[in-house]
């Protein structure tokens, strides 16, 4: 669910000697593959993130191998490779939602740092087209990552358009200023606000929760053509269990208004005690009826509180923030986080 693995196409050339010109692509099942065949693919994302992430915590490959089944009920994926033997030199998925923008899907491409260059990003890429094509998914996306330049000169000979541009930060735990996050953490005694922590969302808070994240719908969409999502209590559960088997740990932290019992903000953070120096900020939103109230800060400077003492061995915290967004982005500005690479996220329209 939270894979860092680059999803970055790469650019191809004239086949080198030695070379086949044209690679063999197959299907590839990771529900029907052999225990492996899917560590094989998780070495390959291992091994892509540490070829752009020298100095980051590595990749787990038998955690990327788990991933390749995650999805919801109502997702589907189609997954291609070409191989060498026993060893994945490329992959790629195509994933989509049977009852929700049902217009779209979403690429992923990644090839082995060995094997570039050598026309099998291109040739797998031609499957998942071809796949979109027949599924009559007509508008694409993928994400790329100035961490990977060459990713963002493939997605522009492709014809897609930077729909979304981010700006990916990292703030130094160790250079915290902790008299801000006492001043964002205090709030009067007569409020009627009550901070929640959680790791699995209380039975009788699902659809509240729910219905909080669905604010991540006004976040900036830039030009994708994306309509709204709809968050439900079985998709709770779904990412949770998910997120259980890749032993990784989520927090979440919610604000409710003990008035209404309505959640106005949440944010959450996830961690791997195998990568634990670095820590993914996930999503934060305030509901648009409670702003200017400081809940964005307020839940901001809790959880980072709650990571310093929960997260041992944490080092920096990551985030994205769309360059459009400037509300959560001053946030994380005046936290400390600084700039550390871009990823922007890809359109491409087909037919």
């Amino acid at each position: 669910m939270t894979s860092t693995a680059p999803n970055t196409p790469e650019p191809q050339a004239i086949p080198a000697p030695g070379w086949p010109a044209a690679p063999t692509v197959t299907p590839f099942d990771p529900h029907a593959a052999t225990p492996a065949q899917r560590l094989a693919v998780g070495q390959l994302l291992a091994d892509a993130f540490a070829h752009t992430h020298p100095d980051d915590p590595a990749l787990l490959p038998e955690t990327e191998a788990v991933g390749l089944t995650h999805q919801l009920p109502t997702e589907r994926s189609a997954h291609y490779a070409v191989w060498d033997g026993e060893r994945a030199l490329a992959w790629g998925s195509l994933s989509y939602d049977l009852t929700q923008n049902t217009h779209m899907a979403h690429l992923r491409l990644t090839v082995h740092p060995t094997a570039r260059r050598q026309g099998l990003g291109r040739a797998v890429l031609t499957r998942l087209l071809t796949h979109a094509d027949e599924l009559g998914r007509g508008t694409l996306t993928f994400g790329t990552s100035s961490r990977s330049p060459a990713g963002e000169t493939f997605a522009t000979t492709l014809g897609a358009q930077p729909a979304l541009p981010m700006r990916q930060s990292r703030l130094d735990l160790t250079a915290l200023d902790h008299d801000l996050l006492s001043r964002w953490q205090a709030r009067p005694d007569s409020e009627p606000f009550h901070l929640h922590l959680w790791q699995r969302v209380p039975d009788d808070y699902l659809t509240r929760v729910a219905d909080m994240m669905m604010v991540m719908n006004t976040a900036p969409k830039g030009d994708l053509e994306q309509q709204d999502w709809t968050i439900t209590p079985d998709m709770i559960r779904s990412w949770e269990a998910m997120i259980e088997e890749a032993n990784e740990t989520r927090f979440m932290m919610a604000v409710e208004d003990t008035r209404t019992g309505i959640l106005d903000a949440y944010s959450e953070v996830f961690w791997m005690p195998e990568r634990a120096a670095l820590v993914y900020q996930g999503a934060t939103a305030v509901r648009p009826s409670a702003r200017g109230q400081g809940l964005g800060k307020w839940v901001k400077a809790a959880m980072l509180s709650h990571v310093l003492h929960a997260c041992p061995g944490a080092r920096w915290v990551q985030t994205n923030n769309a360059n459009e967004n400037a509300p959560m982005l001053g946030i994380n500005v005046a936290l400390g986080f600084t700039p550390y690479s871009t990823f922007t996220e890809w359109q491409l329209k087909r037919g």
